[in-house]
């Protein structure tokens, strides 16, 4: 039961046994012979991303310090358990481990990744929406070992399979109505019996393609949280923690162990779980918070592990309930000795990877940042590497598909680049979804229904250097039904090329497939029509980086507001 709960009980519980005996334990001898209660600890991460190698730029730091990397994550997840007692610790984590990973994860279809969390100690892990990029087929193959079917074994050694259990209780087969793997586990520490529920956001297949998630269902988090729980405690589980993979955000004065202005999906679904569950591992939103919502812990540990939860639960001997839990997020910092098993890793996939990875592509200027700035409060607003990279799509489109206009999801721009020379690895790291090019046919007016959406979705797609608009901030913003009734783009503002776009006109646009396909909400695109699908969006990454060197960061003023353009 949840604390508040279990204290109620302890409270009625003393009443009877004072009424019914007449006497308590009022000796120290006496209330020693109690039975002690089971001290189990939770290190916890979430949303790793692949990345085994010390990430860079902000990417790489947390709280002022340096940050991350799979040697010093596992010298700090053993130093832990020894400061615990091992054989109580446990180690989970909140999903989107892998995907979206750095080349040398992804090269290898992320066994790398799952491989050195395997040796750090990992035993039990939500699955998040990265999980299902390749598809279930693939999540199952990465759980259960065997070589890519395409691609076979990359390193020339067998695949063995996780040597932790993915736990997926809300996403189901469509056509037997079954889950896709284990909903959750139970994990006996001293006779008491722990339940994890692992769960990824109910919306997974809004932000992962249409081929990732074919054949599956995903249901509400707090209902399915709640079904098995319900389940856990027929089985006589009474400590309950769901690993989830959906989070929220605190206020920006907050810091990694604080709860302030809490937002997000995750109160709402924290709010709606049943009183049994106590503790709320969570993710999605890469954000660091330590809170109690509903009398529940509720905690995350930002992303690319470059923090760990370490989560103390006191659980009653006779009872198996929770009496305390308390949680510190403690950074995953790069003082300490690198472990050798997971530097022998590195060293060993860095090898087969070869010459590939360092390969010179092109040089930027200064950096190129994929941090939004703000547009009328909020971040909104365009990203100096969001534009690059929407250039660069139009580049390798526009001659071959006649494109006068391209967009990018900023989902999709996953880190910075440096100044200087870039590798193809770093271009890598920042596109390394292997989306397609998708060229299509919008009228005007679907085009200005796609801007409307932005404001529906909350998400701002980057626009190439041929398009320019102006936004209302008090214009009204549409609905998911009817994003198209918005007014938050200005009416015979949108240009393309210079040119007053035409409601009734024509355009050609290029977009990459996740979008055409809706993702991201976009529903407005799956309109587009004459499609024509093109190179991989990492390509014309490259081959414009490599064509236009020194790149520059290009002026933030092709979405600008009413405030800079009076109204005529």
């Amino acid at each position: 039961m949840s604390i508040p709960g279990m204290r109620r009980a302890a409270v009625g519980l003393t009443a009877l046994a004072v009424a019914a005996l007449g006497a308590v334990a009022t000796t120290p001898e006496q209330a020693d012979a109690r039975p002690k209660p089971v001290d189990v600890t939770l290190l916890a991460l979430n949303d790793f991303h692949g990345n085994l190698e010390p990430p860079t730029g902000s990417s790489g730091t947390i709280a002022g310090q340096p940050a991350g990397g799979v040697e010093y994550l596992a010298t700090h997840l053993a130093e832990l358990r020894a400061a615990a007692k091992k054989k109580n610790t446990i180690t989970v984590a909140a999903g989107d481990l892998i995907g979206a990973s750095p080349l040398l994860s992804a090269a290898f279809h992320d066994e790398p990744t799952i491989e050195a969390l395997s040796m750090a100690g990992l035993d039990y892990a939500s699955v998040g929406n990265h999980e299902f990029d390749e598809g279930a087929a693939e999540l199952l193959r990465i759980q259960n070992g065997g070589c890519h079917p395409v691609d076979g074994c990359a390193d020339g050694t067998p695949y063995r399979g996780a040597g932790f259990q993915y736990l997926s209780a809300n996403a189901f087969k469509t056509a037997t109505g079954r889950p896709l793997m284990a909903p959750y586990a139970i994990h006996k520490v001293q006779g008491v019996k722990v339940g994890f529920i692992g769960m990824t956001l109910e919306g997974t297949p809004q932000i992962v393609s249409q081929q990732g998630v074919a054949g599956l269902t995903f249901t509400d988090e707090a209902e399915t949280a709640n079904r098995y729980a319900r389940e856990l405690r027929r089985k006589g589980v009474q400590t309950i923690v769901v690993l989830l993979h959906e989070g929220g955000a605190q206020a920006a004065t907050g810091g990694i162990n604080d709860c302030v202005g809490m937002t997000g999906p995750i109160v709402d679904i924290a709010n709606r779980m049943d009183p049994s569950i106590d503790v709320v591992v969570s993710g999605h939103t890469h954000q660091a918070y330590n809170c109690n919502i509903n009398g529940k812990l509720v905690t995350s540990a930002s992303s690319f592990g470059r923090l760990v939860t370490d989560i103390d639960l006191k659980i009653d001997r006779r009872t198996g309930d929770v009496i305390s839990a308390a949680a510190n997020n403690v950074v995953v910092t790069r003082d300490v000795a690198k472990d050798p098993k997971q530097t022998e890793l590195i060293n060993r996939y860095k090898t087969v990877l070869g010459p590939v990875a360092d390969r010179q592509v092109g040089v930027t200027s200064q950096a190129l940042t994929k941090t939004q700035e703000t547009l009328f409060g909020t971040t909104l607003g365009e990203s100096p590497l969001g534009n690059v990279i929407a250039d660069a799509q139009l580049a390798a489109t526009d001659d071959e598909q006649d494109a006068v206009a391209a967009f990018m999801n900023p989902g999709g721009v996953r880190a910075d680049l440096d100044a200087g020379p870039v590798t193809y690895e770093e271009a890598f790291t920042v596109q390394p979804f292997a989306n397609n090019l998708v060229t299509l046919d919008l009228t005007g007016a679907q085009l200005y229904c796609v801007l409307e959406q932005q404001f529906v979705t909350g998400r701002t797609l980057y626009p190439s250097s041929t398009v320019g608009y102006v936004v209302d901030p008090a214009g009204t913003t549409g609905t998911a039904a009817d994003p198209c009734a918005g007014t938050r783009v200005v009416r015979g503002s949108l240009t393309i090329g210079g040119t007053v776009v035409d409601t009734a006109a024509t355009y050609r646009v290029t977009v990459n497939n996740f979008l055409s396909g809706g993702g991201d909400g976009f529903s407005a695109l799956t309109a587009g029509t004459n499609q024509v699908t093109g190179l991989i969006d990492l390509d014309a990454f490259v081959a414009y980086l490599t064509a236009q060197s020194p790149v520059s960061a290009p002026t933030l003023d092709r979405i600008r507001t009413t405030a800079e353009v009076p109204a005529a």
